[in-house]
């Protein structure tokens, strides 16, 4: 997809992270940007930084993600790209003993099906509903495409670590899902790929001292440091402007492989 000012994207998790150094990339290139996120006050101050729209959504609520693309149809056209950023993490294992007491609880299951919802659930919900608006739009020149979708896993998908599972069982279902995906669109022209990021310095590796910054950082093979996020995004926006990449997993990492802990 040639990437202009005719272009209108959406990017979730955009206020912050791998979703802001995506939409600041895509902006910088013309394309305009809605950020659909849940942190009011960060999203609308870069909204007006690079001339976007902000949407106030929660990616897991049909009502909420209705009126953000509403919202952002009406002041930017419907989308060609959408980029799917948002997510959470959590650190809890599939049991554990209390090493004092001996005591044994499992995992709750209040928290995996939020990890759940939002991480896997809530980029199905957002590919469901773009898909259905790039439907209706015209092919582009050329190949005759349509759209393009781009999800994020991680490389816990495949690689989880101890206390990882639910975040690994989301993940792990975003990059099952790209495949399926692609195909189902493939004859209207809207591609599907997903990117496996590595570590990457995004606000969740802020609240680390710094030794445990370095030391993660020092298991990238190399470059060994903590991913950048405007790499992230050089990423997502090769893979717009490149239509025979379609259906597969890029994992953009170091070459890192994860331990168990």
């Amino acid at each position: 997809m040639k990437i202009n000012g005719s272009i209108s994207a959406i990017v979730t998790g955009g206020a912050s992270g791998l979703g802001e150094a995506t939409a600041r990339n895509l902006a910088s290139e013309g394309v305009k940007v809605a950020l659909f996120d849940l942190n009011a006050e960060r999203g609308e101050a870069l909204a007006a930084e690079i001339g976007g729209t902000f949407c106030l959504v929660d990616v897991t609520d049909e009502e909420s993600v209705d009126a953000g693309l509403e919202k952002a149809r009406a002041a930017q056209g419907q989308e060609r790209i959408l980029v799917n950023c948002a997510g959470i993490a959590i650190g809890k294992k599939t049991a554990s003993r209390d090493r004092h007491t001996g005591e044994t609880a499992p995992h709750d299951l209040a928290s995996f099906s939020k990890v759940i919802q939002i991480n896997l659930i809530g980029t199905f919900h957002m590919l469901a509903k773009c898909a259905a608006g790039m439907l209706t739009t015209e092919p582009l020149e050329g190949d005759g495409e349509r759209g393009v979708m781009v999800n994020t896993s991680s490389v816990a998908g495949v690689e989880g670590q101890i206390g990882q599972v639910a975040y690994a069982a989301s993940k792990g279902g975003v990059a099952g899902m790209t495949l399926p995906v692609a195909r189902d669109l493939s004859r209207d022209g809207i591609r599907c790929m997903t990117i496996m990021p590595g570590l990457f310095h995004t606000p969740m590796f802020d609240t680390l001292p710094d030794e445990a910054r370095d030391a993660l950082a020092a298991t990238v093979p190399f470059p060994s440091r903590l991913g950048n996020p405007a790499e992230y995004a050089d990423t997502v926006r090769h893979i717009v402007e490149n239509v025979m990449l379609n259906g597969s997993i890029i994992r953009l990492d170091g070459a890192v492989r994860l331990e168990p802990r």
